[in-house]
């Protein structure tokens, strides 16, 4: 199951600031929709897993990749549909 969490949370749990979050999420080490999703606005949650993830791959992006890709076939959107309807 996959948690989103808050900045302070992702914070507290990395030990990284609020401004090292935003810069990842700026600078594009972290991808919209997969690292984290803005809510609205002033909003933004952050996929725990695959953050811890790319901290331990960061200099292995085969690796993390990986995770992306399990992460992506475990949401419903990109589960097959079984049988079919009459």
């Amino acid at each position: 199951m996959v948690v989103f969490v808050n900045k302070q949370q992702v914070s507290q749990s990395l030990a990284l600031s609020g401004e090292t979050l935003k810069k990842y999420r700026l600078d594009g080490d972290w991808i919209e929709g997969i690292h984290w999703v803005r809510i609205n606005s002033r909003c933004v949650r952050y996929n725990l897993d695959l953050i811890q993830d790319w901290l331990h791959n960061r200099h292995n992006p085969i690796a993390h990749q990986r995770a992306i890709e399990h992460y992506q076939a475990s949401l419903l959107s990109y589960q097959k549909k079984s049988g079919k309807r009459s």
